[in-house]
């Protein structure tokens, strides 16, 4: 198993340091939230993602994927019903795809709930297909370059599109790509799910449609910082024989963002250490 760090947790330093600071800790790469990098990934140049490439060389761990992929530049949305704003979209998540193989990440996240948000005033049918057109064009886009693409359900308190893992690998069945699959956020599957989260990957990692897990506690810290317990959840990853990536994704950083950081990472790596 490997660990990972979202990157915005710890965003508050230099990039350069970010990656000091998290192999000192233990992590072996970073989930990096491209806006943490820029305001607009179109604008990153060779020698930009040089930079971040050789940072991550040079602390020794490396990039795992990208995550809140929607965040930069504003107004961007997947079920909209501007084509001209859909055409941005598309074009900024394919550049990010672009940017994720080239940092030799392996796997994006999208979450981005407001940027995928459904209008109530508007056809919710009409506003899936257009989302489902825009996945699938980004599903080819990541096939030719050697990524996995994840539609991350939310809870719904964030978005009104795709809150729960079932609804997701329907989207994912439909779009039928090597290269794209669903994913599981802790939080917001013990938030919105129907099935508690070690049941839900003993349903879902099986079938091959989850790619990738992220850990944080339903009340939006850390892992171990709330009620959750995560040795249950350990456990079903290790009898659905998954090893990749595991994501720490807290959102509040108490009692601060370097804590939080270590926090998660003694945590979670004490249990999967005590299961072996």
């Amino acid at each position: 198993m490997k660990f990972s760090l979202c990157n915005e947790v710890i965003a508050d330093r230099p990039f350069d340091e970010q990656c000091v600071f998290a192999a000192e800790l233990g992590y072996d790469g970073l989930e990096i939230a491209p806006f943490t990098l820029g305001d607009d990934p179109r604008t990153l140049n060779d020698a930009d993602v040089s930079r971040v490439a050789q940072s991550l060389a040079a602390a020794g761990i490396v990039a795992t994927g990208l995550h809140w992929l929607l965040v930069k530049p504003e107004g961007l949305s997947i079920t909209s019903n501007d084509a001209n704003i859909r055409r941005e979209t598309l074009e900024i998540m394919c550049c990010n795809v672009e940017l994720c193989a080239e940092l030799g990440g392996r796997v994006l996240v999208h979450g981005s709930p407001l940027q995928r948000a459904i209008d109530s005033a508007g056809n919710a049918d009409a506003a899936r297909e257009r989302a489902i057109e825009i996945f699938s064009k980004v599903a080819t886009a990541s096939e030719n370059s050697g990524v996995t693409y994840c539609i991350e359900p939310l809870h719904s308190g964030e978005t009104n599109f795709v809150n729960r893992v079932d609804e997701a690998v329907e989207i994912v069945e439909e779009i039928g790509s090597v290269a794209f699959k669903t994913m599981i956020d802790t939080s917001a599957a013990g938030l919105s799910d129907r099935q508690s989260v070690p049941d839900l990957i003993r349903t879902w990692m099986p079938t091959g449609h989850i790619a990738h897990i992220q850990f944080n506690d339903r009340n939006r810290r850390a892992p171990g910082q709330g009620e959750d317990v995560f040795t249950p959840v350990l456990s079903a990853l290790k009898e659905t024989g998954y090893d990749d990536v595991i994501a720490m994704e807290p959102f509040i950083y108490e009692p601060g963002r370097d804590a939080c950081a270590a926090y998660a990472l003694g945590y979670v790596r004490g249990i999967w250490e005590a299961l072996q």
